[in-house]
């Protein structure tokens, strides 16, 4: 059949407005509740933790934001205060997840912590508890583990859970792209000791930016806000015993977010229709979505993936920037299908690279479930049986245009223009 470019492009994952944004960022104007204090960033914080099923929220300016705290607060807990100039982590390695955005891993850098990254398992494309558990052999002195859950799917929290409080460890669970996803009934961002989601532009709810903390400890509440707000002491003057920063949420950012929050369902719902109609129709083809467990959990979709058969890749080399291919008949590669896709106006996007792949990170530990290093060539892997999932997965795995926007008839035609990549 033929294919024709789509008009206007088809995005990976944009903002969705509904019309009730306006009428909170104009409240806020007209009222002149414009900066990090207002009634929408009250209500917010209220929504937030009512959706979730948490005690407290608190507006940040972005989920990186939101993690930096979330991480600051257990690494006190876990190792007191520090001196001004000095992160709570220094000296301590902080075991995180592998296959996610460096926004997660960044913020234990921020705090002078180690990362240890821990590799994915195939099941959710999340932490693999059985190299949690490894790495916790290896160094079990570990006090803190950084949790995700990608492209909106829950990772395996019993198991991780169970061999956290095995190890007296606390959990930082970066919910930032699974906001309404729940595990075993369970919305996630109750899943952690402190959690976080996100509001960035392409987030299933979106304040063009903005984040949220969640916990249901008052003290902890309390101390993020304060840290937030350059953690000004209640002084008549500007009074300040410990570092602060400018995380707060604006309140017009949070009355953008006030107008999408009632619409959460029903963009989920758009998300899942995507997904399931990508399935029916890649079904003869020697792909798979990105999985889950439907009696365990119930994702938010946010976005769809595939994973291409590895009988099925063509040959693909990528470089630090760049990458190549040569199409084989019946066959095909990530590089293939986004070319193509880019061709007729559609944007998609390779997987996360892993963070122990990525440059600034390469020389930090890396745990596998039968290995402690990386594999330096496929030689060596065909030699010692060296297991590294996460990279498989981004070697052989790519995120579909998503957006909830979307007709069906738009993603049948990116289902026809993958087909023709195999052809």
């Amino acid at each position: 059949m033929e294919i024709e470019a789509f008009e206007k492009k088809i995005w990976l994952s944009s903002p969705t407005m509904h019309g009730d944004e306006r009428k909170w960022v104009d409240d806020a104007i007209l009222t002149n509740w414009v900066s990090t204090v207002g009634a929408n960033i009250n209500e917010v914080e209220r929504m937030t933790a009512e959706k979730i099923g948490r005690k407290y929220a608190v507006a940040l300016s972005s989920g990186t934001a939101a993690l930096h705290l979330a991480i600051k607060l257990c690494g006190e807990k876990l190792y007191g205060q520090p001196k001004v100039g000095h992160g709570c982590l220094e000296g301590h390695k902080v075991f995180c997840s592998d296959m996610t955005f460096d926004a997660t891993v960044n913020p234990v850098a921020y705090e002078g912590g180690e990362a240890v990254f821990i590799d994915t398992e195939r099941d959710t494309w999340n932490m693999d508890p059985v190299a949690l558990e490894k790495a916790f052999e290896i160094y079990p002195e570990v006090r803190l583990v950084v949790l995700v859950h990608l492209y909106g799917t829950p990772a395996k929290i019993d198991e991780i859970r169970a061999i956290c409080d095995k190890y007296n460890a606390l959990i930082v669970e970066d919910a930032a792209e699974s906001f309404g996803a729940s595990y075993k009934g369970v919305q996630t961002g109750c899943l952690g000791d402190v959690s976080i989601i996100s509001y960035n532009g392409n987030k299933i709810i979106t304040g063009s930016s903005g984040g949220m903390l969640l916990t249901d400890s008052e003290e902890w509440a309390h101390k993020a806000r304060k840290w937030s707000t350059q953690s000004r002491e209640d002084a008549a003057w500007y009074q300040h015993e410990e570092l602060g920063y400018n995380y707060r949420m604006s309140n017009i950012i949070a009355g953008v977010v006030r107008g999408q929050l009632p619409y959460l369902e029903e963009h989920i719902a758009q998300k899942k229709a995507i997904y399931e109609r990508y399935k029916d129709g890649l079904k003869d083809l020697p792909v798979t979505m990105n999985p889950f467990d439907p009696v365990v959990c119930e994702p938010n979709y946010w976005l769809s993936c595939l994973l291409i058969d590895e009988s099925a890749m063509c040959r693909q080399v990528r470089g630090e920037k760049e990458a190549l291919y040569s199409h084989e008949s019946g066959k095909s590669c990530p590089t293939e299908i986004l070319e193509l896709l880019a061709r007729y106006n559609a944007e998609g996007r390779p997987i996360w690279k892993p963070m122990h792949m990525q440059p600034i990170y390469r020389m930090n530990p890396f745990i596998t479930t039968n290995g402690n290093g990386r594999a330096k060539s496929n030689a060596y892997i065909k030699e010692s049986g060296f297991v590294d999932v996460g990279a498989d997965i981004f070697e052989r795995g790519l995120c579909l245009p998503s957006d909830n926007k979307m007709t069906m008839e738009q993603v049948d035609r990116i289902v026809a223009i993958i087909h023709e990549c195999f052809a």
